[in-house]
């Protein structure tokens, strides 16, 4: 079960290959625990350039595009729909800002969430790519396993905005689901202690992400009237860019 239930979960987390059809889509949306076991997979093939002895500059570059590689641009597109909500000014009710969430076309609001995540991204990149190379890929893949951990924040404690992608995940998961999910996560710390970067930085690294999305759900909630797949998708890239600055942050102070 958990087998299938992984392979819909990157079937649908990622552009890698795998096949499963209706049968782990369906094991997906019902096992929450296998979001941030995704994380592992996409955080560790996207860390790999910073464990390798290249200049700082071309590892960074590399973290940066594998990540786009492996998970494509449907999150980032989330982002930006929500941007494009936020940005909606006045006495707006929550019709006219899931209206302008559903539109296809990209605003102002949008195309700046994007740029600022990408380019807060790639400075990140650049302080994971400054450390020895073990550390920088421990607090990325530390990062990833946390943007994760927070969508599966999200499916499992908020209600749905309407019928769709978050009502698919979110209408089986409850808060007690959670409890797997906090388990995926220890296996980042069981590397830190082998790795020796200590576990202020992991820590970090996977917190940040998970305070992002309740911060991003607590606003989706008032604004939109629940969680959405656009709303999963930006925590996942907001998450992101937080647990890479505060695990580099942490780890340099401690």
């Amino acid at each position: 079960m958990v087998l299938t239930a992984l392979r819909g979960a990157l079937r649908f987390l990622t552009r890698l290959p795998v096949g499963g059809g209706d049968a782990a889509w369906e094991a997906f949306r019902r096992t929450p625990v296998t979001v941030p076991l995704v994380g592992y997979v996409v955080g560790g093939l996207a860390a790999l350039p910073l464990a390798v002895p290249i200049p700082v500059p071309s590892a960074a570059a590399l973290y940066v595009v594998t990540l786009v590689l492996l998970t494509g641009v449907t999150h980032a597109d989330g982002l930006a729909d929500l941007g494009d909500a936020a940005a909606v000014h006045g006495g707006v009710d929550t019709d006219r800002r899931r209206e302008v969430l559903k539109d296809s076309r990209t605003g102002v609001g949008g195309a700046l969430a994007v740029s600022l995540a990408l380019v807060t991204l790639g400075l990140g990149s650049l302080g994971l790519a400054g450390t020895l190379s073990l550390v920088g890929f421990t607090l990325a893949l530390a990062a990833e396993v946390g943007s994760k951990t927070g969508i599966a924040l999200l499916v499992c404690t908020r209600e749905a905005a309407h019928e769709g992608l978050g009502s698919a995940l979110t209408e089986n998961a409850t808060p007690t689901d959670l409890l797997p999910v906090v388990v995926a996560t220890l296996p980042i710390f069981v590397l830190a202690a082998e790795v020796g970067t200590g576990y202020a930085g992991p820590f970090a690294a996977v917190a940040a992400p998970v305070a992002v999305a309740w911060l991003v759900g607590r606003w989706a909630t008032g604004a939109l009237g629940g969680v959405s797949g656009d709303v999963l998708g930006a925590a996942n890239e907001l998450g992101r860019v937080a647990g890479v600055h505060a695990g580099v942050i942490v780890w340099t102070l401690w």
